[in-house]
């Protein structure tokens, strides 16, 4: 589906809220690096890789719409999306005007969080031009067995291997192998792949 697995990156100044998003995004799937400053960020980050950028707009030394302003003038291609405290959202909006694909503020509603990501990643695929085509994906869902369907689409849903096996009374080994197969057919790694995968399928009505 895409040339290389999507990075989250993450830039608080907050190390409780760097952690917590984290662990988040990691349990479900996705890849994450997280910065404790700004400065840090503009020298450690490969923006060449797809993903999005999670950015507190709040942060001493550089806040983050003077971060944004900088990416912006290197062409950075990155989506991104603001955490904003109560303070702070004229300052995301302006930045949504300047280009930023979305903010949410704090406390983060978890799931509104995990949808902007989805979103953006999507977003940086179709931009960059690393998506393939609803035909393609139309194909290879096509190429996978009943077995394989199944077991993709029972592990989309959040069960482990050990659930599926337990509920299909297949072993543990086999669900593994099935699963691996089912995967490299449709071109995906990470189960959060798989899960934008099936929905966009699902979406489109293309199985």
């Amino acid at each position: 589906m895409t040339i290389s697995n999507p990075i989250i990156r993450i830039v608080d100044d907050e190390a409780v809220v760097r952690k917590a998003l984290k662990f988040l995004l990691e349990s479900e799937g996705w890849t994450v690096e997280a910065y404790e400053k700004g400065s840090e960020f503009l020298v450690e980050d490969r923006p060449s890789l797809i993903g999005c950028l999670i950015l507190d707009v709040a942060m001493p030394e550089m806040n983050g719409l003077e971060l944004y302003h900088r990416l912006r003038e290197r062409k950075y291609e990155v989506p991104v999306i603001f955490l904003t405290g109560h303070g702070d959202v004229d300052m995301a909006v302006q930045a949504m005007k300047d280009g930023a694909i979305d903010f949410i503020q704090k406390p983060i509603n978890e799931e509104r969080l995990l949808s902007a990501v989805a979103k953006a990643v999507r977003y940086d695929e179709t931009h960059r031009g690393w998506t393939i085509s609803e035909e393609e994906e139309k194909k290879r869902f096509q190429t996978l067995t009943s077995r394989e369907k199944q077991i993709l689409s029972l592990i989309a849903k959040g069960l482990i291997n050990k659930e599926v096996s337990e509920r299909l009374g297949l072993s543990p080994r086999t669900i593994e192998v099935h699963r691996q197969k089912g995967l490299h057919k449709l071109g995906v790694q990470t189960v959060s792949e798989l899960v934008r995968l099936l929905s966009h399928i699902e979406e489109n009505a293309l199985f």
